[in-house]
C-alpha cells in the first residue's frame, strides 16, 4: 500500500502556535520536507524531533517530485512544512500535491496557523466573504490596476507586502480607494512586536511615517470590501419583492420591509410601491 502525505502547519511566530497532532505527525513519519531545513530545524530541535529532514522548496521541487512519488507510492509517509504557517498558501509544494492526487496517495492536512486568517480573526472587518490575493504585482501598472479593481469589490481582500514597500503600497491605495476606505495591518502576527491596527488608510499611512520600526516586519494587508449599494441592483431586487410584500402588508409597512432589505431609503421605496 502507498504510505500518505501529510500537510503539517507550522507556527508563523510563537513556537507554541502548534497543535499535539503536529508534533505527533512529525515525530512518526518516515521523512520532512522543509523549505529551508536550517530554519525549520529549530522547531524540530525544540519539540525534540528526530525524524529525517530534507529541503524542497521552489528551486528544486520539479527535480524532487517524481522521487517523492516514488517513495510513498512504496510505502513510505512523508511530512510537508514550509517555512511558517500553512503549507502551500504561497509556499512550495502545489505540484506535489497534485500529482500525489492524480496517483491516487492520501494526502492529509494537519491544520494549524495561518497569517491571513489569523489576521481576519483580528481585523474587525467582514469576514463572511473574502479574497486572497498572495503577493500583489510588483509592476507599477499592475499594482494599479489590481488596486483599482478593488473600488467595487465587496469582498475584504487580504495580501502579503513587504518591509520595502509597505508605505508606499498604502500611498498607492489611496490613490486608488481614497483616503477613507478601512484598511487593517497586520505586523509581527505571533511575535514578540505584534501590531495589528484597523483604521483609515490615512491613518495607517501616518503611522507607518510616525517611526522607522513600524515599517519593519512581516505584513499582512487587508482592505475592506466597498459597502456602497448598488443602487441599479438594489432597483432590481425592490421590484422583484414588491408584489410579495404588498400581498401581506399596506404600502407603507412594505416599504418599511423593503428599505431593510434593500438598503434603499423608505421614501424612496414607498414612492415606488405607490407608483406602481
Amino acid at each position: 500500500m502507498s504510505g500518505s502525505l501529510h500537510i503539517v502547519s507550522t507556527p508563523i511566530g510563537n513556537l507554541e502556535d502548534i497543535t499535539l497532532r503536529a508534533i505527533d505527525t512529525l515525530s512518526s513519519v518516515d521523512l520532512i520536507l522543509a523549505e529551508d531545513t536550517r530554519h525549520s530545524q529549530i522547531l524540530l530541535s525544540h519539540y525534540q524531533v528526530q525524524t529525517k529532514v530534507i529541503s524542497f522548496h521552489e528551486h528544486n521541487e520539479k527535480n524532487k517530485i517524481e522521487k517523492i512519488i516514488f517513495e510513498l507510492e512504496k510505502g513510505m509517509n512523508i511530512a510537508l512544512i514550509s517555512d511558517a504557517g500553512t503549507p502551500l498558501i504561497n509556499d512550495p509544494g502545489y505540484s506535489l500535491v497534485r500529482l500525489a492526487k492524480e496517483r491516487n496517495i492520501n494526502v492529509i492536512p494537519v491544520p494549524g496557523p495561518s497569517a491571513p486568517i489569523a489576521a481576519l480573526s483580528a481585523s474587525g472587518l467582514s469576514s463572511d466573504a473574502f479574497i486572497y490575493l498572495g503577493f500583489v504585482p510588483l509592476k507599477e501598472s499592475d499594482r494599479t490596476d489590481c488596486f483599482n479593481r478593488l473600488k467595487r469589490q465587496k469582498e475584504t481582500t487580504i495580501f502579503f507586502e513587504s518591509p520595502k514597500r509597505v508605505l508606499n503600497t498604502f500611498k498607492e491605495l489611496r490613490n486608488s480607494l481614497g483616503k477613507f476606505r478601512r484598511v487593517s495591518l497586520a505586523k509581527e502576527i505571533s511575535k514578540r512586536y505584534e501590531t495589528i491596527i484597523t483604521n483609515s488608510i490615512e491613518e495607517i499611512i501616518n503611522f507607518l511615517e510616525d517611526k522607522p520600526e513600524h515599517q519593519k516586519g512581516e505584513f499582512v494587508i487587508l482592505i475592506e470590501g466597498n459597502k456602497e449599494v448598488d443602487m441599479n441592483e438594489q432597483k432590481e431586487l425592490l421590484s422583484k419583492i414588491m408584489p410579495h410584500l404588498l400581498e401581506e402588508l399596506s404600502p407603507s409597512k412594505a416599504a418599511k420591509v423593503a428599505a431593510k432589505i434593500t438598503k434603499l431609503n423608505k421614501d424612496f421605496c414607498y414612492r415606488e410601491i405607490t407608483n406602481k
